[in-house]
């Protein structure tokens, strides 16, 4: 059996657990570093341990997955934090030559997440300053990038001006760019020497201006000068980079290249640039499905698998509740699960529920059971960014392709209808309504297991009977936790009944 080791970009399910559970088989094996080793939130990962863990297992691996954000820094958030010099981060760097050297054989598949720039304030994820200068900092971004442009209209100068951003958070904020950008960089000169097989530079909450788009223009530039275009990539995304790879990983792997149709529920879906992206939807699907090792083909007939993405006609709502005419009017679903129904005993259909950002939809959910696909589809994702959805599902389809219905695909379908729309849309908000009374509210419920994942398990229960009727005895759900003691993001395990 080959093995593919595999280091995620933080301890987060959706990281470090969703590649396992999607692509469980018996022609490979997955391994990870113990969670003790990885980063929790704001602390960073062991590299020691990290370094000890790569040296063994990489040494007769078929393949190496990394973040390098938590090989050069400890995992995501401590990217955005840190305060290593750049003597260290090189030496943590050279890990990968001595795993090429133990190994030449090994395929070695990175991926990088250039620091992002949030437009408000707030300290979660952030050094600490960004909870009162977080907007200005963002802003400051955004009218240098225009000025450097030529484009900042005379308003904006007079905002920029008159931003008053503190001098010492914004050099310690920029300083951290730069060295951060010099590594992007130096992963570039990696892959260009063949000690990364393969790139993907992302952009983390992208977009149009600003530092991260200043940022992605000069890891472009450097991937042209360097002719590398078809080895590194740069685009929207981060959550799903570690499934995406993985896939890529397993498709080499098994020597397979899926053929992927795109359907859309109307004519200029694909034209909507999402929520924290910076481009048309069309042109990141694209993206996540060659990184995942598929190709685009231009009819259902010749396809391996069909992609629904499910986006508005002319946005992407930022929250459940909105004006439905964009949904009932400017698109159609009943044409588009109408196609479904026809295609689906000829080909596996991936559903990419688009529609909300950080949300996986209602409606949606109703048009599934209505047509009675609940347990059919090769994929459902709907959570946070269009790209994190994207590449779940991708990924998630692409191992059905492969291995077809069994527990492991259903508990994980099972797992998105409850987490995607059960939690994001519903369960998540009227939680949150309780907190204040318990003494703790979004970022702080004091505990990964406590009061609130109690209330969490009661509400998830009762989306499932009201909503998922249906697959009630079908499964079990267990482990209800928070693992960043916040409101964000929840986990738990599904158990399918035998």
């Amino acid at each position: 059996m080959e093995k593919i080791v595999y280091v995620s970009l933080d301890e987060r399910p959706c990281n470090y657990k969703f590649p396992e559970q999607i692509f469980k088989s018996t022609d490979y094996e997955i391994v990870s570093p113990e969670l003790n080793i990885m980063p929790y939130k704001r602390t960073a990962g062991d590299f020691s341990k990290l370094k000890e863990f790569l040296l063994k297992e990489t040494k007769e691996a078929y393949g190496l997955v990394i973040s390098l954000d938590t090989l050069l820094y400890g995992g995501l958030v401590p990217s955005r934090i840190h305060y290593l010099n750049e003597e260290t981060i090189v030496s943590r760097m050279d890990l990968i030559d001595q795993i090429k050297q133990n190994n030449p054989k090994i395929l070695i598949y990175g991926f990088q997440v250039i620091m992002r720039c949030p437009s408000g304030n707030g300290a979660d994820e952030e050094p600490t300053y960004y909870k009162t200068e977080g907007r200005k900092i963002h802003l400051n971004g955004v009218y240098k990038h225009k000025e450097d442009l030529g484009i900042i209209t005379n308003e904006e100068k007079i905002r920029l001006e008159n931003l008053n951003v503190n001098q010492e958070y914004l050099n310690d904020f920029e300083n951290r760019r730069k060295i951060n950008l010099n590594f992007d960089l130096n992963t570039i000169d990696y892959a260009k020497n063949n000690l990364i097989d393969f790139l993907i530079l992302c952009q983390d909450d992208a977009g149009e201006y600003g530092y991260p788009a200043m940022d992605q223009e000069v890891v472009t530039a450097k991937i042209k000068e360097e002719k590398l275009r078809m080895k590194v990539y740069a685009y929207s995304g981060a959550d799903e980079l570690g499934v995406i790879m993985v896939a890529r990983m397993v498709n080499k792997l098994l020597k397979k290249t899926p053929k992927f149709f795109i359907k859309y529920p109307s004519l200029t879906s694909g034209t909507v640039i999402p929520i924290l992206e910076d481009r048309y939807l069309d042109n990141t699907i694209k993206y996540q499905i060659i990184s995942a090792g598929g190709v685009v083909v231009s009819s259902y007939e010749e396809a391996d698998l069909i992609l629904v993405a499910l986006m508005g006609a002319t946005r992407m709502f930022p929250t459940v509740f909105h004006n439905q005419r964009d949904i009932d009017v400017l698109t159609n679903l009943i044409e588009t699960f109408e196609f479904i129904n026809y295609v689906l005993d000829k080909k596996p259909v991936i559903i990419a529920d688009l529609f909300f950002l950080n949300a996986g939809s209602i409606e949606v959910l109703d048009f599934i059971k209505e047509n009675g696909l609940l347990k059919k589809l090769a994929a459902y994702a709907g959570w946070n960014t269009s790209s994190n959805t994207l590449g779940t599902c991708i990924a998630q389809g692409i191992r059905y392709w492969l291995q077809g219905f069994d527990d492991s695909h259903l508990a994980f379908l099972i797992k998105r209808y409850i987490e995607d729309i059960g939690y994001c849309n519903i369960v998540r908000t009227s939680v949150t309504k309780q907190l204040e009374k318990h003494g703790m509210n979004y970022f702080n419920v004091l505990e990964t297991k406590g009061l609130a994942a109690s209330l969490v398990e009661k509400e998830l229960s009762d989306f499932i009977t009201r909503h998922l009727c249906e697959l009630e005895n079908d499964f079990l759900i267990e482990n209800v936790n928070l693992p960043w003691k916040r409101m964000f993001e929840v986990d738990f395990d599904i158990k399918i009944r035998k």
